[in-house]
C-alpha cells in the first residue's frame, strides 16, 4: 500500500511541478524542491539535486511553446545562458561543499526574496 501512494504521489507532483513551470515561464524549481522534500521524502540535497532534472525537460517544452507563441527575445539568449550554465555548475559544487542546513537556510532566503520583489513595485 506504501509503495503504491508513492506510485501515485510522483506523477502527481510532477504534473504540479510543470503546470508551475509552464504557468510561471519557470520557477518550478520553487515548487519541486519542497515538493520532493516534503511530499515525497527525499532529503534536501537530493531534492534540489533532482529539481534540476525535472525541470529541464519541463522548461524545453515551455521554452517551444514560447517561441512558438511569439514570447522570445533572441539577443538575451546567448549571454544569459552563458551566465545560467555558470551559475548552475557554481550552484552545484556549492550544493556538494556546504551543510544541508545552510542550504536550507538560504534556499528560504532566495524564496522569501522572490516573493517580496514580486509584491513590491
Amino acid at each position: 500500500m506504501k509503495s503504491l501512494k508513492k506510485i501515485i504521489k510522483r506523477p502527481l507532483t510532477g504534473a504540479l511541478v510543470g503546470s508551475v513551470n509552464g504557468l510561471f515561464g519557470g520557477g518550478g524549481g520553487m515548487i519541486a524542491v519542497p515538493a520532493l522534500n516534503s511530499i515525497l521524502g527525499y532529503s534536501s540535497k537530493v531534492a534540489h539535486a533532482t529539481a534540476i532534472f525535472i525541470i529541464a525537460p519541463v522548461s524545453a517544452a515551455a521554452a517551444i511553446t514560447y517561441v512558438i507563441n511569439g514570447f522570445f527575445i533572441p539577443k538575451l539568449v546567448i549571454p544569459v545562458s552563458i551566465g545560467n550554465v555558470l551559475g548552475g555548475a557554481l550552484g552545484a559544487k556549492l550544493l556538494n561543499e556546504l551543510p544541508q542546513n545552510i542550504i536550507n537556510i538560504l534556499f528560504v532566503i532566495v524564496m522569501f526574496a522572490a516573493g517580496v520583489r514580486m509584491v513590491l513595485p
